[in-house]
């Protein structure tokens, strides 16, 4: 239970920071984006593994490339889901899709796959 709090507020984090720096991202209050944060962290879980696979030929004709596409779809979803976030424009949603992306994977990188902060000792 811990874990998916600690990724809620991690996509939270990335989604105001797209708010912040990508104009067509919005969210209106603390709510919205709490709430556009378990929408995109269900829709991630849940949506999304399908339509990697439906989508497999175009992200490997297009060596990966078509994921940014898919994730900008997601966040658009989300925005589409949540009163209060709001998505306008492809480009929005690319960049606010790269930028979520981006924080996720930074603050990801410090939790372990239990949803807490571990330390990884090597002894020689």
């Amino acid at each position: 239970m811990i874990g998916f709090v600690l990724r809620t507020v991690i996509i939270g984090l990335g989604i105001w920071l797209a708010a912040y720096l990508v104009p067509g991202v919005s969210a209106q209050s603390t709510g919205a984006l709490v709430w556009a944060a378990i929408a995109l962290g269900l829709i991630n879980a849940f949506v999304r593994p399908v339509l990697v696979v439906l989508t497999l030929p175009f992200t490997i004709l297009t060596l990966g490339l078509f994921l940014l596409i898919l994730n900008a779809g997601m966040l658009n979803l989300a925005g589409w889901f949540v009163d209060g976030f709001d998505v306008t424009g492809f480009w929005s949603a690319v960049f606010g899709a790269i930028i979520v992306s981006l924080v996720s994977w930074l603050c990801s990188s410090f939790i372990g796959p239990k949803g807490r902060y571990e330390v990884l000792v090597v002894k020689r």
